[in-house]
């Protein structure tokens, strides 16, 4: 398991030196710059040429990219070219903790509601209970969150005015964009854990245990729950990060001042600094929960071995 791990973490640093190389030789090959806008006002071409030479601008491409890998090995990723006086590190610090909170909520909501929403069709297949999972589950991956967004908005937002259209300043704040975030992961897991309930009910093991007259609470979550389980556990790592990739327009649309509103932003303004930091950030997120998920899934599965 440690030299699973260890190997792991090697080709995830790989991955990064990767993503990190690519990102920023694509950024620059975008035409403009962080500071193109001011040539529409007029700024004289003398001040814009002192601008682009005080953040290292104007030196060939191949430099900047060994002076910006050098920073990124000190853990430092910049500075922010748009947002005065800031760094990409202060950035991260002050709109990662919003992000986390919100795709966290997410995260729950999704596992809390979409597992037992799949127990349940599971257990009365073929029920009116069945037949509403169903019906989540092709909602759920059939309109996207940033179309619910605004349709939640509109109806409760303009119409309504129940709930509020900006920000996360109360608990009621967050109903609307934590369901436009959760609404497909629950439709994914609700489907994923009816087909493995299924499937383990039907096993047989499970007529086993009921031939030996055990109690169907305990066949059903001792034995046809635990091995139904391993495979949502697998998708809980890419769903945090999707989760909180997902909440880049979200964030945007509701005014929220987390992360991804920062880099939807960033790439809007062609901040080179803050786009490249938060896309080598959300990749070692993603190396990390990849790497948390196989080790619990290990442990909640002994028959996974892991190759040296």
């Amino acid at each position: 398991m440690a030299r699973y791990i260890l190997k792991t973490v090697i080709a995830g640093v790989i991955s990064i030196f990767v993503l990190a190389t690519i990102t920023f030789f694509l950024i620059h090959a975008i035409p403009g710059g962080p500071f193109s806008p001011a040539e529409e006002r007029k700024v004289p071409p003398e001040i814009l040429a002192v601008i682009n030479q005080k953040y290292g601008l104007t030196d060939p491409l191949s430099v900047q990219y060994i002076n910006y890998m050098k920073s990124l090995l000190r853990g430092d990723f910049g500075i922010s070219f748009k947002k005065m006086g800031y760094t990409v590190n202060d950035l991260i610090g002050m709109g990662f903790p919003v992000t986390a909170r919100l795709g966290g909520v997410a995260a729950l909501a999704a596992v809390l509601i979409g597992a037992p929403i799949g127990i349940i069709a599971a257990i009365w297949k073929e029920s009116w209970a069945d037949w509403l999972s169903r019906v989540i589950s092709t909602i759920g991956v059939s309109i996207p969150g940033f179309v619910l967004a605004v349709l939640m908005m509109t109806l409760f937002s303009s119409y309504l005015h129940i709930l509020p259209v900006r920000g996360l300043d109360a608990p009621r704040s967050y109903i609307m964009p934590v369901t436009a975030l959760s609404l497909g992961p629950i439709a994914y897991i609700g489907r994923l854990m009816r087909s493995n309930m299924l499937e383990a009910l039907g096993q047989d093991y499970i007529r086993t245990a009921r031939s030996k007259g055990v109690k169907e609470f305990f066949v059903i979550v001792k034995h046809a729950l635990k091995n139904s389980v391993t495979t949502v556990v697998a998708y809980l790592g890419p769903m945090i990060i999707a989760l909180l990739s997902g909440s880049f327009v979200v964030e945007t649309i509701f005014g929220i001042p987390g992360i991804g509103r920062q880099y939807v932003n960033s790439i809007a303004d062609r901040d080179y600094s803050v786009v490249i930091g938060l896309t080598i950030f959300f990749g070692a997120m993603l190396i990390f929960a990849n790497i948390v998920v196989d080790v619990v899934y290990a442990f909640i599965d002994p028959r996974i071995k892991f190759e040296d």
